[in-house]
């Protein structure tokens, strides 16, 4: 299938990318190790790069011999390495979430908050919460239960509708109404039946944020990522094919209908654990794929390898600056990504029409 043939994704460029996709995965691997050191090494507490390697390097093998103290150790190894790590998985999963969602729909304006995912999956977890199904050893595998059920309740309806409509805009204006109708029900949740000592903290949980990161909230996310990437890259002959039109999908021998669903489901579920583990976190899934979209062309297995490497060092910088900006408060990491997303979000649609005119 040629590059001619997807040219029907608006807003992205599809020229193919003179450089070859392992010498783009090879670089932002790099550039991504290079953040989640710059990363690790940030803080109230400055640690210096070679002491991060040094302090890794000894934790996996034990060969290199120790000259700092343990409480620079307990930093890296308890607190930000893990937060990191989840926020690389998390921005990762958002990233190819998002570039499936734009894939399915063939809506350069899709991701999870447009179909409702985020905010189903939010109101799953608030409602957990409330109910005190969180606290415990269980509870950390209740939440992301919770969101990917929530999380699948609108993309059901979404799903309902664009089959009777039979249009991918269908899906989108569906997916924006009941999102609304989710957040709704989670401010109703928030006022009406939650606690007093409970809406602090599923307040601080909904602004987004990695502050209660640890090892274990890790695994959530990079479990979605590992399963549920790797099949849609797989998939991503199958993802190319609906850029021709449904009929002609059906034509080349593709089941629109039940693939279209899997691929949701696949959204709902990498959606609903990135909700689970950071809250609301906006404009990686729709701004990402759009990116890596430049980068190597839009081809499936192309774009979502390059979006997840894309997603993981966007959300980790971003994290980053979030508890670094200011010595006397941890910003939100949805605030930053919401203020730095906006404003290319709006050029995007600016460069876009004008060159549509």
């Amino acid at each position: 299938m040629s590059d001619a043939a997807l040219r029907t994704r608006p807003g992205t460029r599809f020229t193919r990318s003179r450089v070859p996709l392992t010498l783009w995965c090879l670089a932002l691997s790099l550039a991504l190790i290079g953040v989640l050191v710059w990363a690790v090494g940030s803080g109230s507490v400055h640690i210096p790069s070679g002491d991060v390697w040094a302090i890794v390097w000894h934790h996996i093998t034990g060969s290199v011999t120790p000259w700092w103290t343990a409480a620079r150790e307990s930093i890296i190894l308890e607190s930000r390495l893990p937060r990191a790590i989840t926020a690389a998985a998390v921005g990762a999963s958002l990233a190819v979430a998002g570039g499936s969602a734009q894939a399915v729909t063939r809506n350069a304006l899709a991701d999870p908050y447009l179909l409702g995912v985020s905010s189903g999956a939010g109101f799953g977890v608030v409602c957990a919460s409330v109910l005190g199904w969180t606290a415990g050893v269980s509870g950390w595998l209740v939440t992301p239960a919770a969101a990917f059920i929530g999380g699948l309740a609108p993309m059901a309806v979404a799903l309902l509708v664009s089959t009777a409509v039979r249009t991918p805009a269908a899906m989108i204006l569906t997916g924006v109404a009941t999102g609304q109708v989710f957040s709704a029900l989670i401010t109703f949740t928030l006022l009406v039946v939650a606690r007093d000592q409970q809406l602090s903290g599923v307040l601080h949980w909904m602004a987004g944020g990695f502050g209660d990161a640890r090892w274990r909230s890790a695994i959530i996310p990079l479990t979605a990522l590992l399963t549920m990437g790797t099949a849609l890259v797989v998939a991503g002959r199958q993802l190319d094919l609906l850029h021709v039109g449904e009929d002609g999908a059906r034509a080349l021998g593709l089941p629109t209908h039940a693939f279209r669903i899997a691929v949701l489901l696949a959204v709902s579920l990498l959606a609903g654990c990135s909700v689970a583990v950071a809250g609301g976190i906006g404009f990686v899934g729709l701004l990402v794929p759009h990116v890596a979209a430049m980068l190597v062309g839009a081809r499936a297995r192309r774009l979502l390898p390059v979006a997840a490497l894309v997603g993981a060092i966007a959300l980790v910088a971003a994290d980053t600056f979030a508890r670094s900006a200011s010595q006397r408060v941890e910003l939100p990491v949805g605030v930053v990504t919401s203020l730095v997303g906006a404003p290319i979000f709006v050029i995007m649609l600016w460069r876009t029409q004008r060159r549509a005119t």
